[in-house]
């Protein structure tokens, strides 16, 4: 859901950025699914995280921000405290319209972090990666 206290053009298919993957992937990705509320000048956008590493989050969303736009973000991993951390979009994956994008959104990199939000942060995701490597048993 998109809240916006003024009109913001969208960015178009052409703003979508293609960027390194071998820059993109510096840091392992884990997949979640938790809520988040971004905040930028003039946009309020409630949506989902999709993936987290311990320098940015995919923002799953059919509307993303421009490239370069600072945003305020809240989120909430299951059984930690909240994070209020500070972010700029890196990259666009827009919405096509002829469908063949089955995960448009953008990608958030964190910015500004202080030590101890950059410690907990990493601490989190060493949780996941942690649990996700527990072996199942029956």
């Amino acid at each position: 859901m998109v809240i916006k206290k003024e009109h913001a053009s969208q960015p178009s298919t052409a703003a979508a950025v293609a960027v390194d993957d071998s820059e993109r992937r510096v840091f392992d990705r884990y997949d979640v699914e938790w809520a988040v509320d971004c905040v930028a000048s003039d946009t309020f956008l409630y949506a989902s995280i999709t993936n987290i590493s311990e320098m940015g989050i995919f923002v799953r969303t059919t509307e993303p921000l421009r490239l370069n736009t600072k945003l305020r973000l809240s989120f909430a991993p299951p059984g930690a405290e909240p994070f209020k951390l500070e972010g700029v979009v890196a990259w666009v994956n827009c919405v096509r319209e002829n469908g063949d994008n089955p995960n448009p959104g953008m990608g958030i990199k964190f910015i500004d972090l202080k030590l101890e939000e950059r410690e907990r942060l990493v601490e989190v995701i060493r949780t996941i990666a942690y649990l996700r490597e527990l072996p199942l048993y029956d």
